[in-house]
This record gives C-alpha cells, sequence and structure tokens, in this order.
C-alpha cells in the first residue's frame, strides 16, 4: 500500500505543478493584452456570474441547455468528494466525515445521484453528436475524448465504491443508493479476489483521469471550464453597442492586426470559446454560404494567440507577466490566410448583426473584434472592397453616400408643412432625416408619413435642413473611423447650436449611433426611434388610428433595433393598432433572435458575391407567413426586402411599408 501511495503521491504533485504552469501560462497570455477596466461593480458582476455562468441561462435558452446544465453541476457537486479522493490517496485516513454523519451523508447521496445523472447526460451528448447533431455543431475527435473521460469517472467512481461495499471496508453503504445497486452485481457474479483486484483498478482509473482531465482541459476547446465563468464576470454590462473611440495623434495605431493589440478582456473572450457552434447558427453570412464563420474566427484567434504568446513568454523570466516593446515582433499575423489567421473577406461579410453575440452563452464579443480589424485594413492599409471607395470619399466630402448635392439633403420637404429649427426658437423635437430619408426617393415617402404624424399630433419639432450630415453609422462599422469623428463631431456641433435635447430618427442605424457612439464624443442627447415615438403618441390619446387594414402584415426586426438597443414591443404595439382582427403574424425569427437583412455594418454599400444573398432568405421567410405586406421600421430594410421581392418576382403580390406609412394611412 504505501508504494502505492508513494507512486499517487509522486503523480498528484506532478500534475498540480503542471497544472500550476498551464494556469499561469494562461494568465500571461492574458497580460499580453492592453489594460481595460472590469473591475468595476464588483456585486453586479457576481451576480451575473451566478446568473449566466453557474446558472448558464443562455445555455439553457434551447433545450439541450438542460443536459449541459446537468453536466456542470455535476461536477460542482463532486467537487468536495473529489478533493477527499485525491488527499485520501496521499493520506488513506482523511474524510470529510467529521462535517457530521447526516451533512456527510447527504453529501455522499447527492454525490451519487448526480454521478448518475451526468454519465446519463454524457451518454445522451454522445447519442445526440452521433446521430442527431446540429449542423452547427462539428463532430470533433476532442470532444468524445472529454466525453469518455467524464463517463470514465463516473464509471470508476461508482465500481470503486461498490468494491468497498461488497468487501465491508465503508460504514457509508446506506447512504449510497446507485453503489450500492452495483454491489449487488459483484455479490452474484464475483468472487472476492475478483472484486478486490476490480475496485483497486477502478480507484487508479479514477486517480489518473481525474488528473488528466484537470492538465487535458488547458489544451483542448473545453478550456472554456476554467475561463467561463471569469469571463460571464467580466462580461459588459450592456450590449456591445459600440466600439472604443480611437485617438488620432502621431504615432498611434489604428485598428488592430496584432493579437496583442487586443485588451486582456478580448484575449479572455478567444479563451473561453466553448466552440458550441450558437453564434454560427445565429450567422446570416454563415448562414447563406459565406465563409465567415464566427466560432472559427474566435477559434483563430485563440489558436494564433497561443503561438505568438508562447513565443513571446518563451524568452522572457517566469517571474514577469508584465509585456515588452519587443512582443510586438509576431510570428504570425493576425490578419491573413495562414491556420493561424483571420482572412480578410471574413471581416467584409460580416453584417454586424450581433447574432453571434446574442447567442453565445458566455458573452464573448465578436463585432467590436470585427471592426477593430478592419480600421486597421481602412486606416493602416487602405485595403477594403473597391465598391468602398467612392462611399468613402462621397461620405467625406458631399456628406452622404451617394456623393448628391449636399443643397439638396432638403428638397424632400419642399412645398411640405415641414418646420426648419432656428436659432432662438427651440422645439421639443428634432427629427434627424438621415441620408435615405433625404436623398433616397423611396425613403422620402416614409419621412413624409413621419411629417404628416408629428403634425397631426400637434408636436413641437423640426429638421436641420441642409445642415444636416450623414450619421456615420456605416463608416464606423467598416472601420472608417476618421471620417465619422468628422461628422460626429459637425452634429453634436450643429445640435448644441439649436439647443437640441431630444432627436427622433425613423432609422434604426442613425438612432443607435446618435444614442450609442455620439456620447463618446459628448453628445449626449435622448434619442427616440420613431417607432418608439408614435406608440407614445397613440398611447397618449394624440393619434387615433381609425382606418384600419384587412391583409395580413408580418413585421420584420431591424438588428439595430432589437438586438442593439431592445426595442421590439414598441413597432409592434403600433403595428397592431393599424390591423383588423388578426391580420399581424410574425416570422419564425423575430425580436431579439431575428435574421438580418444583410444591410447592416456597412453591406448596404457592398455586393454579395459569395452563397445565397442574405436579403433573399429573409424575403422568403417573410413570404412564407403568408402576409401581403412586410412591415419596417428601417430604410435599409426597405431596400433590401424590396429587392428581394423582385429578385424572386412577387414585388405585384407582397408590398414593403414603413410603419411610419401604415400609420399615416390609418389616419386617413
Amino acid at each position: 500500500m504505501f508504494v502505492g501511495q508513494f507512486i499517487f503521491a509522486v503523480l498528484f504533485i506532478a500534475a498540480l505543478i503542471f497544472f500550476a504552469f498551464n494556469f499561469y501560462r494562461l494568465l500571461a497570455l492574458l497580460c499580453l493584452g492592453r489594460w481595460e477596466n472590469r473591475f468595476d461593480f464588483l456585486l453586479t458582476r457576481l451576480k451575473n456570474m451566478f446568473v449566466y455562468a453557474f446558472g448558464q441561462l443562455r445555455v439553457i435558452e434551447r433545450p439541450y441547455g438542460v443536459n449541459h446544465l446537468l453536466i456542470f453541476w455535476g461536477f460542482l457537486t463532486l467537487l468536495a468528494l473529489n478533493a477527499e479522493f485525491l488527499i485520501s490517496g496521499i493520506f488513506p485516513a482523511f474524510s470529510l466525515s467529521f462535517i457530521g454523519r447526516i451533512p456527510y451523508g447527504l453529501l455522499l447521496t447527492a454525490t451519487e445521484i448526480m454521478s448518475l445523472i451526468v454519465l446519463i447526460s454524457v451518454l445522451i451528448a454522445v447519442i445526440r453528436r452521433l446521430f442527431f447533431r446540429p449542423a452547427y455543431i462539428e463532430l470533433s475527435a476532442d470532444a468524445f475524448i472529454i466525453l469518455f473521460m467524464i463517463a470514465a469517472l463516473m464509471v470508476a467512481y461508482f465500481g470503486y465504491h461498490a468494491g468497498e461495499i461488497h468487501l465491508g471496508k465503508t460504514d457509508w453503504a446506506g447512504w449510497m443508493p446507485v453503489s450500492g445497486m452495483v454491489a449487488n452485481l459483484f455479490s452474484s457474479v464475483s468472487t472476492e479476489p475478483t472484486v478486490q483486484t476490480v475496485t483497486h483498478l477502478c480507484w487508479w482509473i479514477h486517480a489518473l483521469v481525474l488528473l488528466a482531465f484537470l492538465n487535458y482541459l488547458p489544451y483542448s476547446k473545453h478550456l472554456h471550464v476554467i475561463t467561463a465563468i471569469p469571463n460571464c464576470f467580466f462580461r459588459s454590462f450592456d450590449y456591445a453597442k459600440t466600439v472604443p473611440r480611437l485617438i488620432f495623434q502621431r504615432g498611434n495605431e489604428f485598428g488592430i492586426s496584432r493579437i496583442t493589440q487586443f485588451t486582456w478582456k478580448n484575449l479572455l473572450d478567444f479563451m473561453s470559446c466553448t466552440e458550441c457552434g450558437r453564434c454560427q447558427d445565429g450567422c446570416p453570412a454563415n448562414h447563406t454560404g459565406k465563409t465567415l464563420n464566427p466560432r472559427d474566427l474566435i477559434h483563430r484567434g485563440k489558436l494564433n494567440l497561443f503561438t505568438n504568446g508562447r513565443s513571446i513568454l518563451a524568452g522572457r523570466p517566469l517571474d514577469s507577466l508584465l509585456p515588452t516593446p519587443a512582443d510586438a515582433e509576431m510570428n504570425s499575423p493576425l490578419i491573413g490566410n495562414g491556420e493561424n489567421s483571420i482572412s480578410e473577406a471574413d471581416l467584409w461579410h460580416c453584417t454586424t448583426c450581433g447574432a453571434c453575440m446574442t447567442n453565445c452563452p458566455v458573452f464573448i464579443e465578436h463585432v467590436p473584434k470585427i471592426i477593430e480589424m478592419r480600421r486597421h485594413l481602412v486606416m493602416e492599409q487602405s485595403k477594403f472592397p473597391e465598391e468602398l471607395t467612392n462611399f468613402f470619399m462621397n461620405s467625406e466630402q458631399r456628406f452622404n453616400p451617394w456623393g448628391l448635392a449636399p443643397t439638396d439633403r432638403a428638397k424632400w420637404a419642399q412645398d411640405l408643412p415641414v418646420p426648419f429649427v432656428e436659432e432662438g426658437k427651440p422645439v421639443e423635437y428634432l427629427f434627424f432625416v438621415g441620408c435615405s430619408g433625404a436623398y433616397d426617393s423611396r425613403s422620402k415617402n416614409v419621412v413624409t408619413s413621419v411629417a404628416k404624424i408629428f403634425n397631426h399630433a400637434g408636436l413641437s419639432w423640426g429638421i436641420l435642413g441642409n445642415e444636416e450630415k450623414c450619421c456615420g453609422d456605416s463608416l464606423r462599422r467598416l472601420g472608417n473611423e476618421y471620417v465619422f469623428e468628422q461628422l460626429a463631431r459637425d452634429n453634436i456641433a450643429t445640435f448644441r447650436k439649436y439647443g437640441i435635447t431630444k432627436i427622433v430618427t425613423h432609422c434604426p442605424h442613425g438612432y443607435s449611433t446618435l444614442k450609442n457612439d455620439y456620447a463618446q464624443f459628448g453628445g449626449e442627447f435622448e434619442v427616440l426611434h420613431h417607432s418608439q415615438l408614435i406608440d407614445q403618441l397613440i398611447r397618449e390619446g394624440k393619434l387615433t388610428l381609425s382606418k384600419k387594414s384587412n391583409g395580413t402584415t408580418v413585421f420584420h426586426d431591424s438588428c439595430y433595433l432589437a438586438r442593439y438597443n431592445e426595442i421590439t414591443e414598441a413597432p409592434r404595439n403600433v403595428l397592431k393598432g393599424t390591423q383588423s382582427g388578426s391580420g399581424f403574424v410574425e416570422m419564425p425569427r423575430h425580436g431579439q433572435n431575428g435574421f438580418c437583412c444583410g444591410a447592416g455594418g456597412g453591406r448596404m454599400w457592398l455586393e454579395e458575391l459569395e452563397g445565397k444573398r442574405i436579403n433573399t432568405e429573409r424575403t422568403e421567410e417573410a413570404l412564407a407567413t403568408g402576409a401581403n405586406t412586410i412591415a419596417v421600421a428601417c430604410p435599409f430594410c426597405m431596400t433590401m426586402f424590396e429587392d428581394g421581392l423582385k429578385d424572386l418576382d412577387v414585388v405585384d403580390q407582397v408590398h414593403v411599408k414603413d410603419i411610419a406609412e401604415l400609420v399615416a394611412e390609418s389616419m386617413e
């Protein structure tokens, strides 16, 4: 026995040292990232950690997530007795029974039950992966290795304790129901020497697999077992609605091209990916056959971190975690075509719809990372799709994407009762018309309807006319931060000139930019989407919708309205007021789980040259509801749906209308 104890002690100490080294290595890799303060509001962070890491709220949103939750909590339940098991391997007399007979007995019973649940859950996981595997889950050997290890731990646990019960070496048999049943099998089929051998073998299997599992995790996709809990703790309190502001000074770097330019929290994101595929499942680009896969993007970032990080750390003393100037010399680029790199094409496929971030159970922030890499390509390398050349030039020189005359921005309001803001004559609401409303012939009808609604309700409002400039949303998401900042500063100065405090937009992209991005430049305004204000006016009795539609209407949620800003009820309230009976229907993917139209993230100005068109996919989903009207609350969405109807040759059968148009019709 002493020899066995000695061998186990050596293995145990070696495993602990190896695990400590791996943990140190992970910490050192994190410290290669730039500083970011995620240590504020600790109580709130603790709450988030318990809800989303331990409670796994996002995981169980899908039915199979319950299986994962059971495995996770099974391991938590087993922690105490596994610790007892390891210590008793060196000191056989050690036992947690000192906590009292009933508490220890209950702990044993709970461990028995949870071990059985974990074993069943592992079996379900294997069956699912082999026979009912969703398309977004890869059939990887790594997953089966982990599942095999977990199953081996549970089987060895029952075998060891069943043998002890059969041999009369434990006084706790009454508290171990599952092991007791296994012990009965031993009694019927095994001799005592055989049981002793099996018991000893099960003990060593449990010990070796437990130590191996501990040290295999940092090298597998299940690294998230270690990193996911802190990643939930350090998550953003709010949805990633914006990206960090850049400081334009000589010598500064713009965007990210090396892994060490990310913050430590971004690096923790790369380590925390569970590779569950939920981000891929929600990604419109991947869903329609593009090469972009948000899971693969994060995985490649992790590989790049590990490859370059180890090289950096290899030449530094063990007691140094802080990065040095030499760390900028990387072995493999972050953006490129290598195995450990992220391709430029993938970066430009992204619509920034945010479905990946909404679906991610551990709050990885994919979109800001993509925008940071786009910034590098645009501002450091001048490498971007050719279609964007005119877009960037027009936005910088003529303050609109089409390069139309800035003096024509207010032409849509000619001969209409549309008030203009004036100095010394404050209005309650500024209607920020935006480039689409000012220049796009289809969107002009929408802003005309908005003006009609505001006048009918007796609001105090006005527009800037030719003094308004592009809000800069697409510029920022495409990575052209320099031109975006110019436009943002100019618009904020104009708002202040006229004493503007409340702004209304009909475009979710303008809404989100004015509300979230402009705040970084001192632009603190109350910003409303027109659906919110119209809903408010109806509830206050200032608008009466008397003419009801007899058709069937389906509503498409704009990503920048529903996901980015959690506005889902206001447009539905408005639409339902324009319908008679049960004329309002939903698409299967709606609300915060809606499917992108394909125009976000600057994709409005780029052609889709790979796979199926995203707007076609979404248009087909809308048509499948049988609705004869597709309602939108975004000019980009309107364009994408109308193009989709043309492509599907049903433009004469189904119409696309903004909610403002439907309200204006209902007022007549």
